[in-house]
């Protein structure tokens, strides 16, 4: 079978049905197959209707006067029907979903999942699931359930996959050695399954399958990465313990840790490829600080690339203050930069010892005389090219030593298999005297009477007494609101009343006609949110209404204070970005959480308010969410696992094993094509050098 012919080449899937998978990614017959059940009903033992109990249930039998009308109240269709069995009979409602009036024969007996409980004063079975009887093995009771793609319901896959039941044999196997199951008996019956121990089975295998692809590609980028050669970086301990004992505040056990396992890499022929993690304000441009001043004390170039101007501007003015005295001769370039030919010259002739910078760094024009060590901030932000162009910058045909430095905690599993091909460092302490935000989650119906007076004490208070900006009168606050415009859709669907940041400014401005608000958002010019963040690092804006714009890093502690509007809307992990916004002083900080609606707060929410620890909020994070959508935030690419679950450690290990003896044999890489073909998208997405 060729698994990458069209799907249109399965019986029963005519152009319009191709047309139609082709909208939801089902382009080849490998998609099809792999387009697994997102649950199955269990049938195998239904309850009379006599004999029912509140809660969810099971029901076999007919069901007939069935109609739809529309709620007075709401806009809201309402599909009513008397379901019966022998025993009795019960009446079933469904709401939004008036095919369901057309979908039942009354002369056949169907299966219906669904919970009943009391409604207006009667019990009735609400919103059930239903399939024709017939439909189900008798044998297992077992009923696959589909996601719906557009017009195609889950009776429509089960009725396709009835068609192509025989085509399960042919489907060779793309993994070598595992036995006894192959991958065709394990896909039949995750579509035809006869117990639930089988779908399991079915499930690991295929779990295995996609854990075995992701870490193969991982080591391949790895053994890539080792056939490289770089400059080595000697270690020079003198001078690395005068410069940390004359340093103004003690560094982090965690800081030395890394500091340590950076500088053993960088001695080395091979190019280091190290990432490091660490939480809001763990000191990770310390850390990079002191690599460009080992860098330094080898006659070695170094580049900081940072994201935004913003950034590259803080970058510089805290690195030089640290190196400049030492000798090294710290440059910024960025696209404001006066006299930039002249600094770039500068950079080509080896004058320049540490350029920090921006996009201006990837030029074309942007040489360097000796580039041994390129630390890429928050790498996320930058495209597998842009990275690439970064580290190609040495001309001297050695590659640099890279470092890359991330402040969105990674969880565990994922370090041990996307980024399989990167040396971990991480910064888990905090400095001495960072103290922890208080964190409070409050309906915004309270806000006037909680918020507005906690806000009135921050805007009185005395500013940062160690850095705050010359022209604040008190501390600052930061407002995020999730629009820039009004919404236009203001249907019941949405459910989140959303203020834009223009409104949310003109009604505070309202409350507190006395304070400077401002606002920011992505469409603004990029020379117009560089001036508005200048102004609030600099104290002249009391309140700061942005989206998300704001930068992750930008340093302004004599902010105390963040409101995030419509908090249960955000990832959590963009929810501990955001309050990382402040907290960077001396002072007390504060976050409030503002939910919509009178809804129970999300666990997203509970948890944050628990903690600050933003490793134990990435795996939380990785539970809620699932693996594609953190990985898409940490890296430019899609992982798109759609069996396997990252937190199962005990069949990552296994994969890992796999893996390990897969390679020891080459020669299988050329007999195993399509793995091969499938591992290409991974090690594109997973790379850094």
């Amino acid at each position: 079978m060729d698994l990458f012919s069209s799907v249109e080449e399965l019986p029963g899937i005519g152009p319009k049905t191709t047309e139609t998978l082709k909208k939801y990614g089902i382009r080849t017959v490998k998609d099809f197959f792999y387009n697994l059940p997102r649950d199955y009903e269990n049938y195998e033992a239904p309850t009379s209707i006599a004999e029912l109990r509140p809660g969810k249930v099971v029901v076999k039998g007919r069901i007939d006067s069935l109609s739809t009308r529309r709620a007075k109240s709401k806009n809201l269709a309402i599909t009513e029907g008397v379901i019966r069995d022998p025993s009795g009979a019960i009446k079933v409602i469904w709401f939004n979903q008036g095919y369901r009036a057309k979908q039942f024969s009354s002369e056949k007996e169907y299966l219906f999942t669904g919970t009943y409980e009391l409604r207006n004063g009667r019990y009735s079975l609400l919103s059930p699931s239903a399939v024709a009887a017939t439909e189900v093995d008798p044998s297992s009771g077992l009923a696959p359930i589909y996601a719906a793609h557009g017009s195609l319901k889950s009776n429509d896959f089960k009725r396709l996959m009835e068609k192509s039941r025989g085509l399960f044999n042919e489907i060779p196997d793309m993994l070598p050695f595992i036995e006894p199951t192959t991958r065709a008996k394990a896909l039949f019956a995750a579509h035809f399954p006869s117990s639930t121990s089988e779908i399991t089975e079915a499930r690991e295998y295929l779990a295995y399958e996609e854990l075995f692809e992701l870490i193969l590609a991982s080591r391949l980028n790895r053994r890539e990465n080792d056939k490289l050669k770089a400059m080595p970086i000697g270690f020079d301990a003198t001078k690395i313990r005068e410069f940390v004992g004359k340093l103004p505040f003690r560094l982090t056990n965690a800081q030395r840790r890394a500091a340590w396992e950076i500088f053993q890499d960088m001695e080395k022929d091979v190019p280091m490829n190290r990432l490091l993690q660490g939480d809001v304000g763990s000191g990770k441009t310390m850390v990079a600080a002191m690599s460009a001043y080992e860098a330094f004390l080898s006659n070695v170039q170094s580049a900081i690339l940072a994201p935004t101007a913003i950034l590259a501007n803080q970058h510089f003015d805290g690195i030089s203050k640290i190196l400049k005295p030492l000798g090294v001769k710290v440059a910024l370039l960025t696209g404001a930069t006066k006299q930039k030919d002249e600094l770039k010259k500068k950079i080509k002739s080896g004058e320049i010892d540490l350029a920090i910078g921006t996009h201006a760094l990837l030029t074309d024009d942007t040489e360097f005389l000796k580039l041994g060590l390129v630390v890429i901030d928050e790498q996320h932000r930058f495209g597998v090219e842009q990275r690439q162009k970064i580290i190609l910058k040495s001309p001297s045909g050695l590659a640099p030593h890279l470092l890359a430095m991330t402040a969105t905690p990674i969880p565990r599993s994922l370090q041990l298999t996307v980024f399989g091909d990167l040396d971990m460092s991480i910064l888990n302490e905090m400095p001495a005297g960072r103290k922890a935000i208080s964190t409070t989650i409050l309906a915004e119906v309270d806000s006037k009477e909680r918020l507005y007076p906690k806000m009135r004490e921050i805007l009185s208070s005395k500013p940062d007494t160690k850095r705050h900006g010359p022209k604040s009168h008190g501390q600052q606050i930061y407002w995020i609101c999730k629009a820039i415009e009004d919404p236009k859709n203001t249907s019941e669907e949405t459910k989140l009343e959303i203020t834009s940041v223009k409104k949310r400014c003109a009604r505070l401005r309202e409350v507190f006609p006395d304070k400077c608000i401002e606002f920011l958002h992505g469409k603004m010019k990029p020379a117009e949110k560089d001036a508005v963040m200048e102004r609030f690092s600099e104290g002249e804006i009391d309140v700061l209404v942005s989206t998300t714009v704001v930068e992750v890093g930008v340093d302004v502690p004599n902010a105390t204070l963040i409101v995030i509007e419509n908090a249960e809307s955000y990832g959590l992990a963009q929810l501990h970005q955001l309050r990382g916004r402040v907290g960077r002083g001396a002072s007390a900080a504060y976050c409030y959480l503002l939910t919509s609606g009178d809804m129970k707060p999300t666990r997203r929410l509970q948890e944050l308010a628990r903690s600050n620890d933003g490793f134990h909020l990435a795996e939380v994070d990785l539970k809620l969410r699932g693996p594609g959508e953190i990985y898409g935030a940490l890296q430019h690419g899609a992982l798109d696992l759609r069996i396997a679950t990252l937190s199962d450690t005990k069949l990552i290990t296994k994969a890992q094993k796999g893996v390990e003896e897969f390679l020891q044999n080459p020669e299988d890489m050329l007999r195993y094509k399509e793995l091969m073909s499938g591992i290409s998208k991974y090690q594109q997405i997973t790379t850094l050098n």
